[in-house]
């Protein structure tokens, strides 16, 4: 399938991450896009543009733990109410007293913000650091240019040298950064407060965050027939924004240009709490080697592998405060999890070289005696594939550690699991799983 098609079904994931409606990294794919062809861009450039516009949030889900622990807050409610925050110290720490510790008690809302306040700007320099090196670095993994990966990485410096993380100014800032962040800005206004709020805060903030050039760029697109029209037709922006990408028919994804493409989003997965890191990556793993002892095909195998790599992809809908949190969910936050399986199959079922796979992947937490979710599917209704990731997700998840708890061993994660064979998990796969973890090099292999 085209790239430009794939990856613009996948950037609805990153939205999830960054608290944005659904549609926001195609929305700011459509103004950027639109400001780089009145430039001139020639095709090679209009192309790498088009993919930091599309991808410029790679690197988000890497800061959302240590936003929700620093400010008390839920991740993604806190990132979407920072993007419409204006310019300046008194508007930063109007939001910080406003937001930081929403609900908390007082002693725990002011030592937060003391914290913040002593530490602040290393802080901020930490986080954004982290989070433009690993989409620099997520890019390059999905086999974009260095100029895609530069764009995404510069996305938060400012035209006046104020920003992060190296304080470039001027023309030092690729100027596909340049138009990311102006396009990023336009588009989060226009969804707040429509089409004169993204045009008063372009004009804001041009000579400080934006390009003067870019800004008279901008001023004329937005006068072109029926753009805010287009933007905000949310039933086909996506197909709108296909027909922007330059040489869309060249770039097409082949086999191993999907798997690819389904580990480096398997990397924006595990990046949302320090307590997943690797998890996709090894229960993948995990799934292949215990397809391959029960029989099935390479190619089975293959399929299987992504569908493993991407079960956990709808928890980026789910706030770090609840993924992370060390006491018992109440019965709103469990209902938040949970909602992580429906969320996975949300995203993969738009993707049309996964939505085979979409269903399997979905149904991880389903069980074998109907108590499971998000369906409440029978054993009849639960494939082989789904039973196999089932297991693999659980072992995984038991022999690591957890906010809750430490990791157990082996044979005490082996433990747990016999317990539930024949109500949540398959006989055949737990024998199979079990004969593995007796030939321990398999199991250190995945």
């Amino acid at each position: 399938m085209p790239l430009a098609e794939l990856l613009g079904a996948f950037s609805h994931a990153l939205d999830l991450t960054e608290g944005q409606p659904v549609g926001h990294c195609l929305r700011t794919c459509w103004i950027g896009s639109r400001i780089g062809r009145f430039l001139g861009l020639d095709a090679q450039d209009l192309h790498d543009l088009y993919y930091v516009l599309l991808l410029k949030d790679l690197g988000c889900s890497s800061n959302a733990a240590r936003i929700s622990a620093l400010y008390l807050a839920d991740d993604r409610r806190f990132k979407g109410e920072y993007k419409l925050v204006g310019e300046g110290v008194p508007a930063v720490l109007r939001f910080l007293f406003a937001t930081t510790g929403r609900g908390a008690p007082a002693h725990r809302k002011m030592g937060a913000l003391m914290h913040i306040l002593r530490n602040g700007g290393t802080i901020a320099q930490e986080m954004i650091e982290t989070r433009c090196t690993r989409g620099a670095e997520i890019a390059r993994t999905l086999r974009f240019s260095e100029g895609v990966a530069a764009g995404i990485y510069s996305l938060d410096e400012h035209w006046d040298g104020t920003g992060r993380p190296r304080a470039l100014a001027g023309e030092a800032i690729p100027l596909f950064s340049r138009i990311a962040l102006l396009a990023q800005v336009a588009e989060v206004f226009h969804a707040a407060g429509g089409p004169d709020a993204a045009i008063a805060e372009v004009r804001r903030r041009c000579g400080s965050w934006f390009d003067p050039a870019l800004v008279r760029a901008f001023n004329h697109v937005v006068r072109e027939p029926r753009f805010w029209e287009d933007l905000a037709n949310h039933d086909d922006i996506e197909a709108l924004v296909l027909t922007l990408e330059p040489g869309r028919a060249a770039v097409i994804v082949d086999e191993d240009y999907l798997d690819d493409i389904v580990a480096a989003f398997g990397q924006v997965i595990d990046a949302k709490s320090p307590y997943t890191a690797g998890h996709s990556h090894r229960t993948a793993d995990l799934t292949v080697k215990l397809a391959a002892r029960l029989g099935l095909d390479p190619a089975v195998q293959r399929w299987l592998r992504r569908g493993a790599f991407l079960h956990d992809i709808g928890k980026l809908a789910v706030s770090s405060a609840i993924l992370d949190k060390p006491g018992r969910l109440d019965p709103a936050e469990w209902a938040e999890i949970r909602g992580h399986a429906a969320q996975t199959q949300a995203i993969l079922g738009r993707i049309s070289a996964l939505a085979d796979i979409a269903p399997i992947a979905a149904a991880h937490h389903e069980r074998l005696d109907g108590r499971g979710y998000p369906q409440r599917l029978s054993s009849t209704s639960i494939s082989l594939p789904t039973r196999i990731i089932t297991i693999c997700d659980w072992y995984d998840a038991l022999t690591s550690e957890r906010p809750y708890r430490p990791a157990l061993t082996t044979a005490q994660a082996l433990e747990v699991i016999e317990r539930e064979v024949g109500r949540a998990i398959d006989r055949k796969c737990f024998m199979a799983l079990r004969e593995m973890c007796g030939d321990r090099e398999e199991v250190v292999a995945a």
